[in-house]
């Protein structure tokens, strides 16, 4: 009997872009392109779609988390998410799932607690103090940064 059912091939790796406010979307689609894997767009408007066919724009109600629950309800083992949201961050490592944030800092099982813990207490300090934090601007060096962690996750993924 032959083995060739019992093993069948791995999935590619796919890049899912919670893509609303992500400042890094033409860096993910430059890296799916070189890599041709297929790279899904979620957010809810206001994305031009992409000609690639590689490149899918998926457009979600705008309610709050339709995107992040459309990207863990796709997204599966060894997959890689794009995102700055930490309980969908979260979500994907459970899924096992590769996940990155947009200034180019890996999520993973190792620092994902603090991570949720620190997003509590800054909502706790916003909620006592009335005041909104900001966020640091967006750095070419960010992007820089941002640029070759995701190459070297989509390659990590390319080779599992």
């Amino acid at each position: 009997m032959s083995d060739q059912n019992q093993n069948p091939t791995p999935q590619r790796p796919r890049l899912f872009v919670d893509a609303d406010a992500c400042p890094v979307k033409a860096e993910c689609e430059r890296v799916a392109e070189r890599h041709r894997i297929e790279m899904f767009l979620v957010s809810n408007g206001g994305i031009r779609p992409s000609r690639n066919p590689l490149i899918h724009s998926i457009f979600v109600p705008p309610e709050p988390d339709a995107a992040d629950d459309w990207i863990a309800e796709n997204a599966s083992t060894n997959d890689v998410i794009i995102t700055a949201d930490i309980p969908l961050a979260s979500r994907g490592l459970e899924l096992g799932a590769h996940v990155l944030g947009p200034t180019g800092k890996a999520f993973t099982e190792a620092n994902i607690a603090n991570a949720l813990a620190g997003r509590e207490i800054a909502a706790h300090m916003r909620e006592v103090t009335g005041e909104q934090g900001r966020n640091a601007g967006f750095t070419q060096k960010d992007r820089s940064r941002f640029s070759s962690a995701l190459e070297v996750m989509v390659q990590a993924a390319l080779r599992a």
